[in-house]
């Protein structure tokens, strides 16, 4: 099967020719001649399974009528990197359709949001910011034909279900609806039942990691982790790096200690404006950086194809999640490693990940690595403190005087 037999309008046809599209990816064979049908779909499926062009040609093809100034189709997405790669997605997709898209997300000015959106055909938004353009009355959702939600369960964990629930308040009922998530918690199954009218459902690869990553686990103690992580790198023919922190703060510091030790790298987190997070991602997409540490949520939007190594600094907290990563790398044809550094409380999180890969996951050490050296402490540390200081915070001022002399003794 190739993209010829979905039949698109001759625009359309060629913006697939020009981007190099040959044969669908399994999601894209499955859910294009629904969407193209007018049907509702839920897609399950991961990030690197090519569900954006899925979902963007037919919309796109939908889109060719006479019909022209008006937003149309509406893409909600959780955050401002993956909005930015799906409009880049359409431009490339669409550049012969003369189709306008927009990119709608706070953290950069809403003047110039405002107007492009009076051009625009399709919206992909962030909800909150889409909801401030409602508010102020600065978008035009009348006429919408088409909706999207992308990335539904992580939406879900950032808080955005009530903002979506809004917004759909303001949204035609006579609509196609279609929502794609990589995992289907009981909260976004209960949102495809309120939204969805007779969906057609499509799976593909959620349960289980491409055949084409191999998996190890290193142990290590919690204050080894940045000390392996520098050895790893070090002895790891590595070509493109992504690592996964659990926290913004984290990511920023391995980032400046990454860059300390010499490497070409960059975090991506979200206290960063908007120009240094693009700049980030502008970066490692093409080998600016070397490597780039991000928390799950900044990692969203991230479409490097040749990433050859994810690396899981902090284990994450669900088996999905663990596979949402990894599907970062070893995509297409290309293989890629995950490797994950795991202490002795992550142990269920273990068992768990490896129940939902099928397998044992290698555990493997570092022969060259101390494994015993002992952790840091600071000088200011509650653990180098004398005890005589702590007289110092008594009521009693001759009690204060006698720990002095005892200091100045010693």
């Amino acid at each position: 099967m190739n993209f010829e037999a979905f039949n698109f309008h001759p625009t359309v046809a060629a913006g697939v020719l020009e981007a190099g599209f040959e044969i669908p990816t399994p999601i894209q064979a499955q859910a294009i001649t629904p969407i193209l049908k007018g049907c509702d779909v839920m897609g399950l499926a991961q990030t690197g399974t090519g569900k954006t062009a899925a979902f963007v040609l037919p919309i796109l093809n939908r889109l060719m009528g006479d019909k022209r100034g008006c937003i149309r189709a509406l893409i909600m997405a959780p955050t401002r990197e993956l909005a930015e790669q799906i409009h880049q997605d359409i431009e490339i997709l669409g550049r012969k359709t003369r189709l306008k898209s927009v990119t709608v997300y706070g953290g950069v000015g809403i003047n110039p949001q405002i107007r492009k959106l009076k051009r625009a055909d399709i919206v992909v938004a962030c909800p909150g910011r889409l909801l401030d353009h409602i508010g102020r009355h600065t978008v035009e959702l009348s006429q919408l034909e088409v909706l999207v939600i992308d990335e539904a369960d992580q939406l879900f964990d950032m808080g955005f279900l009530p903002d979506i629930r809004r917004i759909l308040t303001h949204l035609s009922q006579k609509r196609q609806t279609l929502l794609f998530s990589a995992t289907m918690p009981t909260a976004i199954r209960r949102l495809a039942k309120d939204i969805l009218r007779n969906p057609v459902t499509v799976q593909i690869g959620t349960t289980a990691p491409a055949d084409t990553v191999s998996h190890a686990l290193y142990p290590v103690a919690q204050h080894q982790k940045t000390a392996l992580l520098l050895n790893l790198l070090g002895t790891t023919p590595i070509r493109s790096v992504l690592v996964f922190t659990r926290t913004k703060h984290r990511a920023k510091s391995l980032g400046k200690k990454l860059a300390v030790a010499g490497y070409r790298s960059a975090a991506l987190q979200g206290n960063l404006s908007q120009k240094k997070r693009q700049a980030a991602l502008d970066g490692f997409r093409d080998g600016t950086f070397q490597i780039l540490v991000a928390t799950d949520i900044a990692a969203r939007g991230i479409d490097v194809t040749r990433i050859s190594h994810v690396i899981n600094y902090d284990i994450p907290s669900t088996p999905e999640a663990y596979i949402h990563r990894i599907g970062r790398t070893g995509r297409a044809t290309h293989s890629g490693e995950a490797f994950t550094l795991i202490t002795g409380d992550d142990r269920e999180m273990v068992r768990a990940i490896n129940r939902i890969i099928g397998s044992k996951i290698e555990q493997r050490t570092l022969s060259a690595f101390d494994y015993n050296a002992p952790a840091f402490i600071r000088k200011d540390s509650p653990q180098r403190q004398r005890k005589p200081h702590r007289k110092f915070y008594g009521a009693n001022k001759g009690r204060k005087k006698k720990a002095l002399r005892s200091i100045r003794v010693q």
